[in-house]
């Protein structure tokens, strides 16, 4: 059972502040997973129902993971950008500047998941931040797939003889969404994993764990300065979608790796994706080992500075 969520004091000292390294290995280990979890969703199929497409956009359960556990601000920048790293650059799938679209949804809609958990082991909290995660990331889409075709830089895909189909189907297309990537692959992985992970896989980064008692608030500098950098990210999302349509192959790069090789080719991004999480991984031992080497050495030589000292007298 998990233990309640103990109340926050004034008083209440705040969690140390993460290196500068340990920032770099949550945001590589956010990136480098999720990157992975894409690269499993292309080979996923996918059910057409008329002109209704049912698939799992994400498995958003490995970036909820990351942003439950760890920091939520450094795995909400890796996470989306694992996607345009080994599935669109490698995959030869990178829309330009349309990417930026994507990753500031994406950013947005984990971050706010990640801060609306205080305690990762209870479970409705890793439920809202799933359903959090997903709800911001499709609805912010549809808004701009909506805005695209209201200003004409985009065509829409209407239902014969149903001129307003355009509503239906981002509705359709949100709903779908959120109760496949939001729910079954999701909120429920989540739910089963987070609780598990909790203070098992820090230590192994030289983290502690998410103190309950010290959440990370949503709204650091104030809940109008966070609406407005919402605002702006979603404004600039926008202006980048309306960019890569208005602006043909406004850097676009598509040199087409899986039609020529196959779905075998998936595998060069799987190994790279590897080789950076291992080579991480290592760093991060290599590092911490080295600290824990310097510390001792550092308390040892102290304790012979005590000894050495004359008796009555300060070893300072």
């Amino acid at each position: 059972m998990p233990t309640s969520t103990p109340p926050r004091t004034p008083g209440a000292l705040r969690p140390p502040e993460l290196s500068s390294g340990q920032k770099l290995m949550v945001f590589v280990l956010s990136m480098t997973l999720f990157g992975l979890a894409n690269i499993v969703t292309e080979v996923l199929p996918e059910i057409h129902i008329g002109p209704v497409e049912l698939s799992v956009a994400y498995l958003a359960f490995v970036p909820v993971v990351m942003v439950a556990l760890f920091n939520p601000l450094h795995a909400a920048l890796g996470a989306p950008l694992g996607e345009i790293v080994f599935v669109d650059l490698l995959m030869g799938d990178f829309s330009g500047i349309g990417e930026l679209e994507g990753y500031l949804q994406m950013f947005l809609g984990l971050y706010i998941g990640g801060c609306l958990v205080r305690d990762p082991r209870r479970r409705p909290q890793l439920l809202l931040a799933a359903l959090a995660t997903v709800t911001v990331d499709k609805m912010l889409s549809a808004v701009v797939d909506i805005g695209k075709v209201w200003v004409g830089v985009a065509d829409a895909e209407y239902v014969e003889g149903l001129p307003q189909s355009v509503l239906l189907l981002e509705g359709i297309g949100f709903g779908t969404d959120l109760f496949i990537s939001g729910v079954l692959f999701g909120a429920l992985p989540a739910m089963a994993l987070a609780p598990r992970l909790y203070g098992k896989i820090e230590p192994l980064l030289g983290l502690a764990p998410r103190d309950p008692g010290n959440p990370v608030p949503l709204a650091q500098r104030g809940t109008a300065a966070f609406a407005l950098l919402a605002v702006v990210l979603s404004f600039v999302s926008m202006i980048a979608a309306f960019t890569s349509e208005i602006v043909d192959n406004f850097g676009v790069w598509e040199p087409g790796f899986i039609d020529q090789y196959g779905p075998r080719f998936l595998w060069i991004g799987v190994s790279a994706a590897l080789i950076v999480l291992a080579a991480s991984v290592a760093a991060t031992r290599f590092v911490l080992r080295s600290r824990r080497e310097r510390s001792a050495q550092d308390a040892g030589a102290q304790a012979e500075g005590a000894e050495d000292a004359p008796a009555g007298r300060d070893p300072r």
